[in-house]
């Protein structure tokens, strides 16, 4: 619209202009070959601009010609991208869809048209993994690398390409040198640090970590968390031949996380023998309050060395007030009561949990209680056979692993504070105890199946010729194949089991008896 208006503008002041001189009278001379012509001022500039204009016509032209090949080469430069562009968006549209076929056409016809473009490369290497081609697509990564930037792009392929045919060493140097071109990348940090902790590098994953927080790769709560974890693995492993520098790395690792049980125990140990006595005691007072765990009160109880049954004893009442109510406040008290030989105050502090539903521990501690004042008598086997069955009690476990200790990484995916304390999902495909409808509908009584001894029939494997005269038989008991914890539904105590053969009993056609004597295996899933 401006170009419009200034066109229209600088026309009307030509015309205005031309207006003006056409009524002067003055007249332009021009001699040439001794011949002289005479026309009117306006005739004249009319003139000067007709050849103006055609001068910059011809200029033009002359111009357009002498640039006609690099415009003819870049129409059909442009027209062959435009076409190998189409080409990439085309196999990137078969990838997705999952056309192998087509997707390896489309990524031929652009690298033949585009070369070394990084789309075309790109299409060529995702081609190759759709169909399977490893190598091809290693290739393509590599051709990356020349590239400042497509380098980022390779390192992340060829990285995902060693991971998937099981390369660890591999993958860790892609990872490091993506690290090092591009501190940024959050996928290279996050690998680099995995590789580091699980070959317990703990310098190199302290300084992975800290560059990945000023990146802002991770959150300032995580970072704190995970350097706090890696700090005691550091410790842990300083413990045996750097008191000193273990000590330093679990108090610092306390700072950043009270809560952290190992650090905690690990921490008030080392203090212990540094004669510390308060400083250890209110680290594992103040892990308790944020995580009661059973590590934090055997160590709490044990804080200073040489202290009577007694002692220990009144020092696990005062952790069992900081958490009324808490089970692991009960079982502690409960241990200690023990140690001290006072089995009243051991029964009373595991009362509620017999009450709210005894986990395996508590019923192993209980037959404890019971060898301990009465020894090994009915209901000490009464409660470990009620132990075999009961549910379980929380542990360390990360990603399907179960550890009696704690660990800082994970084994199966190298992830970092990866272990929980908690109850470990059932096994699926263990042993199960089955009963028959008849016994089931005997069942009303929250009691625990007990081991019992039954005179079990065995069938003789060869017929007879006469039947003898019936002798009395040894019972046999019940061998525990796979103590297993196991949710069942509620139980009454069951009648004498049925005896079941482990294997098809033949029959014996010179008897008159169904079954005869034999020992028998029954696999009770506790």
């Amino acid at each position: 619209m401006i170009r419009v208006l200034v066109t229209v503008v600088i026309v009307a002041l030509a015309a205005y202009g031309l207006y003006l001189l056409a009524d002067r009278p003055e007249t332009v001379s021009l001699t040439f070959n001794h011949a002289q012509h005479s026309v009117k001022l306006v005739w004249a500039v009319v003139a000067v601009l007709i050849l103006v204009v055609l001068l910059m016509m011809a200029i033009g032209l002359l111009r357009w010609l002498l640039r006609s090949p690099a415009n003819v080469t870049g129409y059909f430069r442009t027209r062959r991208r435009s076409k190998g562009f189409n080409a990439v968006t085309q196999g990137m549209i078969a990838v997705g869809s999952g056309d192998v076929r087509r997707a390896q056409k489309q990524a031929g016809d652009a690298e033949r048209i585009l070369g070394s473009e990084p789309l075309a490369l790109l299409l060529r290497a995702q081609a190759s993994q759709l169909s399977g081609d490893r190598a091809g697509a290693e290739a393509a990564f590599r051709a990356m690398l020349n590239e400042t930037e497509t380098k980022p792009l390779g390192l992340r392929g060829l990285f995902v390409e060693a991971r998937r045919r099981g390369d660890a060493q591999a993958a860790r140097q892609l990872a490091a040198e993506a690290v090092k071109t591009s501190p940024s990348l959050p996928w290279a940090g996050t690998a680099l640090l995995e590789f580091q902790s699980v070959e317990k590098d703990w310098a190199g994953a302290l300084a992975t970590l800290a560059r990945n927080a000023d990146h802002r790769l991770i959150d300032r709560e995580t970072a704190r968390r995970h350097r706090a974890v890696l700090l005691t693995a550091r410790a842990i492993d300083q413990s045996e031949r750097d008191r000193a520098a273990a000590k330093a790395s679990a108090l610092e690792a306390l700072k950043l996380a009270p809560g952290l049980v190992p650090a905690a125990v690990l921490a008030a140990k080392l203090l212990s023998e540094g004669n510390d006595i308060r400083k250890a005691t209110r680290a594992l007072e103040t892990a308790w309050r944020l995580q009661p765990h059973p590590d934090l009160a055997e160590a709490y109880m044990n804080v200073r060395l040489g202290d009577s049954a007694r002692d220990r004893y009144t020092r696990a009442q005062h952790l069992a007030a900081l958490m009324p109510g808490n089970p692991e406040a009960g079982i502690a008290l409960a241990r200690a009561a023990l140690t001290a030989r006072d089995f009243t105050a051991a029964r009373s502090s595991l009362a509620p949990l017999l009450a709210s539903g005894a986990t395996e521990r508590v019923c192993l501690l209980m037959a404890e209680i019971e060898e301990a004042e009465n020894g090994a008598t009915g209901k000490v086997r009464e409660w470990l056979s009620r132990a075999l069955r009961a549910p379980r009690d929380p542990v360390w476990t990360a990603d399907g692993v179960v550890s009696d200790v704690w660990l800082p990484v994970s084994p199966v995916t190298g992830r970092i504070d990866a272990f929980e304390w908690k109850t470990p999902v059932e096994r699926l495909g263990a042993p199960v105890m089955s009963y028959s409808d008849d016994v089931l509908a005997d069942i009303d009584e929250p009691e625990q199946p007990k081991l019992v001894e039954a005179a079990a029939p065995v069938v003789e494997d060869t017929p007879k010729a006469a039947e003898p005269e019936p002798t009395p038989v040894e019972p046999a008991k019940v061998e525990v194949l796979m103590p297993e914890p196991l949710k069942t539904p509620p139980r009454r105590p069951p009648p004498p089991m049925p005896v079941v053969p482990s294997h098809p009993v033949p029959d014996d056609p010179g008897t008159g008896s169904e079954e005869a004597n034999r020992v028998v295996r029954f696999p009770i899933n506790g």
